[in-house]
């Protein structure tokens, strides 16, 4: 089956079988390896993408549900000139990452949640992040994290 969509800007046209997963394709074919997989059955978080600018779970999302969409990897949230995202800085600078299993996942969620609400409370930070699971750090850390990004966004464009 072929499936043409956006993945980090750029256009993509593959041939997959029909019952490829989204995460297969994307760590398998397109090689992008910051997109985790940790339980397989959508509910640790950890392989969350931006599909049309939503995030959602690409371990029970098959492949052919990307096309024509827009995807967004980890990959694809560091800026063009290779700096780092506000919110990429805001999760180093915090402490809000341990063993980084969790963190794609994390920012994808954050990225998604900031883009809609630039301004979020800690509790729309706390069911934004809600898929999510992180083992190690807490979420105080992380809530905080998402806190700054906003104001380190304060000003500039949301998704940029």
């Amino acid at each position: 089956m072929i499936v043409e969509f956006t993945c980090n800007g750029e256009m993509k046209k593959i041939d997959v079988p029909a019952d490829t997963r989204a995460i297969d394709l994307i760590r398998d074919v397109l090689e992008l390896t910051g997109t985790k997989e940790g339980c397989g059955k959508g509910e640790c978080g950890a392989c969350t993408i931006l599909l049309d600018g939503k995030p959602v779970n690409s371990c029970i999302l098959y492949a052919p549900k990307l096309h024509g969409k827009e995807v967004v990897t980890i990959e694809g949230v560091t800026k063009e000139d290779g700096k780092l995202h506000p919110i990429q800085e805001a999760f180093l600078e915090e402490g809000a990452i341990q063993c980084g299993f969790c963190t794609p996942g994390m920012i994808m969620s954050s990225k998604a949640l900031l883009e809609q609400n630039p301004y979020p409370t800690e509790e729309e930070i706390e069911e934004a992040i809600s898929g999510n699971i992180c083992r190690c750090t807490g979420y105080t850390k992380i809530v905080k994290a998402i806190k700054s990004a906003s104001n380190k966004m304060d000003g500039e464009v949301k998704n940029g």
